[in-house]
């Protein structure tokens, strides 16, 4: 698959989430919505480093196995990365969802302005 299919899905998916953010008024569907941004870079950071990690092998022939190895996993590493603060942020802003609900009967965010009684 050519690089610029790949970096067009991530545009089309942070374009999707960032309009779900914008527009959804149920904080659980923005916090869906920020899920696929999320997706959205991940796939750009595996896709960069999928495309990137050749040309530099390219350019030094003479590297050794860690080398190259660092070299091509980089943007698995990130995705792992932004995985974990993805799966932390949900598991945060659900248990805040929760607190929200319990305290003013609604997850609407217009309705949750201030976190007061």
């Amino acid at each position: 698959m050519m690089p610029e299919r790949l970096l067009v899905l991530s545009a089309v998916l942070f374009s999707i989430g960032l309009y779900g953010v914008l527009t959804r008024r149920n904080a659980v569907s923005v916090l869906m919505a920020i899920e696929i941004m999320f997706n959205g870079v991940i796939i750009a950071a595996i896709a960069v480093s999928r495309y990137v990690a050749p040309a530099a092998l390219r350019a030094n022939p003479a590297a050794t196995g860690d080398a190259v190895v660092q070299m091509v996993l980089t943007g698995q590493v990130f995705a792992i990365f932004i995985i974990t603060v993805a799966a932390a942020e949900v598991a945060l802003g659900l248990a805040i969802v929760i607190a929200v609900y319990r305290a003013r009967g609604t997850v609407d965010v217009t309705e949750v302005n201030l976190l007061r009684r």
